[in-house]
C-alpha cells in the first residue's frame, strides 16, 4: 500500500504553515505523527540539530516559499532536481522535500530508540543543498489522473486474466485497514491543497492497496515462472503511475502558487 511518507507530511504541513492556514506548533505535530521526535541538522546558522518549529522558521526566512515532495526509487528519480549528493540521500532514504524559492532540501534519517515493547521512531532530517530546477518527472495533476484511471482500468484487466485478484481472509483484511484508516484520518493533505490534489492523492493509496494485495496473494492462478513475471510486469508500471500521482497530489500546493504568478 502506498503509506503516508513522512516526506509527504512534511510537504503537506509545511505548506500549509507557509499559508498561514495552521498555527507553528499544529504544523509540527502533525508532521511528526505517531513518531516520537523530529529534529533538523545541518541548519545554517545552527551549530546542531533543532527542533521542526524552529527550523520550518529559518529556512522561511532563508526564501523557502514552499515544499515539494520526491519519492525516488532505482532507476527513477521521481521529484529530484539535484545535486548529485542530495539524489542519493534521497534515494537511500526513499524519500525527501525540496525547497521551492531557496536552495534547500531535506532528508529523513529514521531511527529507533527504546527497550523492548517500548521502542519509539526518532527522525533526524538532514538539511542539504538542492539545485534549482524543475523536479523529474513529477506530472500535473491532470496527467495524473488520467493516468491512474488508466492504470487501474488495464491492470484490473491483466491481473483478472492471471487469476490474481485478491481475495481471502488476509485480503479482506487488508481493506478493512485500509477503511478504517481512510475513516480516522479523513484529512488526507493539509488544509489549503485543492481538492483534485485530495482525489488523486487518495485514488493513488487505493491503487497502491491493490498492488500491494495482488503481490500478496500468493501465486493464485500464476503457477509458472512466465505467468509470474506476467503479473510483475503489470503491477511495477502501475506502481510507478501511483508513485507519480502521489508526488503530482503532495506538489500540487506550490504548482497552484506558481500558476498564480505565471510561471
Amino acid at each position: 500500500m502506498l503509506s503516508e511518507p513522512r516526506s509527504g507530511r512534511l510537504a503537506a504541513w509545511g505548506n500549509a504553515l507557509l499559508a498561514g492556514a495552521v498555527s507553528p506548533d499544529d504544523a509540527a505535530l502533525a508532521i511528526v505523527g505517531e513518531d516520537a521526535v523530529h529534529r533538523v541538522a545541518g541548519l545554517p546558522g545552527e551549530a546542531g540539530p533543532v527542533g521542526l518549529t524552529l527550523a520550518l522558521g529559518r529556512l522561511r526566512r532563508l526564501g523557502v516559499t514552499g515544499w515539494r515532495v520526491a519519492l525516488p526509487a532505482p532507476g527513477h528519480p521521481l521529484g529530484l532536481s539535484g545535486p548529485p549528493d542530495f539524489n542519493a540521500r534521497a534515494l537511500a532514504a526513499e524519500e525527501a522535500v525540496v525547497g521551492y524559492g531557496a536552495p534547500y532540501g531535506l532528508v529523513p534519517e529514521v531511527s529507533e530508540a527504546g527497550p523492548a515493547g517500548d521502542v519509539h521512531v526518532e527522525v533526524v532530517w538532514h538539511c542539504l543543498a538542492v539545485r534549482e530546477a524543475p523536479p523529474a518527472d513529477v506530472p500535473s495533476l491532470g496527467e495524473a489522473e488520467r493516468e491512474l484511471a488508466e492504470a487501474l482500468r488495464d491492470a484490473t484487466a491483466a491481473l483478472t486474466r492471471l487469476d490474481v485478484a485478491a481475495s481471502g481472509p488476509a485480503a479482506e483484511a487488508a481493506r478493512e485497514a485500509y477503511r478504517a484508516r481512510a475513516e480516522a484520518d479523513r484529512e488526507v493533505l493539509a488544509p489549503g491543497y485543492p481538492p483534485r490534489a485530495v482525489r488523486v492523492l487518495e485514488l493513488a493509496r487505493r491503487i497502491g492497496l491493490m498492488v500491494d494485495l495482488a503481490y500478496g496473494n500468493g501465486h493464485g492462478g500464476a503457477v509458472s515462472a512466465s505467468e509470474m513475471a506476467a503479473r510483475g510486469a503489470v503491477l511495477a508500471p502501475v506502481e510507478r503511475v501511483a508513485r507519480r500521482a502521489q508526488v503530482a497530489a503532495y506538489n500540487a500546493w506550490v504548482e497552484e502558487r506558481e500558476r498564480e504568478r505565471g510561471y
